[in-house]
C-alpha cells in the first residue's frame, strides 16, 4: 500500500515530462524556421493563410497574399514553409497568384529577384 502513492506520482509525472520535452522541441523548430525566412519563400501562417515573403524586419514579416497586395505580420504567425511537394498535393485548387494547381496549368515559381522586381513595379 505504501508503494502505491510513489507509483501514482511517477505515472502522472512521466507523461507530463515527455509532453513538455516534445513541446520544447517543436517550439525550437518553429523559432528556427522563423529565423531562417528569406524573401520569396512561400509560407503558411497559423491562420492558414498562404503567402509569399516580400520583406523582413526584426520582429515582422511582409507577406504578399495576392499580386501587389502586401501585408505586415508578426514573425510568430509563420507556421511552416511551403515546398513544391506541398503545393503539388493541392491539384484543382487556385493559389494566391490565381493559377490552378491542375497539371494542365503548370505553376511558375518565381525567384526572390522576380518577387522584388514585381514589388518594385518594374
Amino acid at each position: 500500500m505504501e508503494m502505491l502513492f510513489p507509483l501514482l506520482i511517477l505515472v502522472l509525472l512521466v507523461p507530463m515530462f515527455l509532453g513538455i520535452r516534445r513541446q520544447k522541441k517543436e517550439m525550437q523548430k518553429t523559432v528556427q524556421l522563423q529565423d531562417s525566412l528569406s524573401i520569396g519563400d512561400r509560407v503558411m501562417t497559423t491562420a492558414g493563410l498562404h503567402a509569399t515573403v516580400a520583406g523582413l524586419a526584426e520582429g515582422t514579416v511582409d507577406l504578399e497574399i495576392a499580386p501587389g497586395v502586401v501585408t505586415t505580420w508578426a514573425r510568430m504567425v509563420v507556421r511552416e514553409r511551403i515546398t513544391d511537394n506541398d503545393t503539388d498535393d493541392d491539384a484543382g485548387t487556385t493559389d494566391a497568384t490565381g493559377t490552378s494547381g491542375d497539371p494542365a496549368f503548370p505553376r511558375r515559381e518565381e525567384s526572390p529577384e522576380d518577387t522584388q522586381r514585381r514589388l518594385d513595379g518594374e
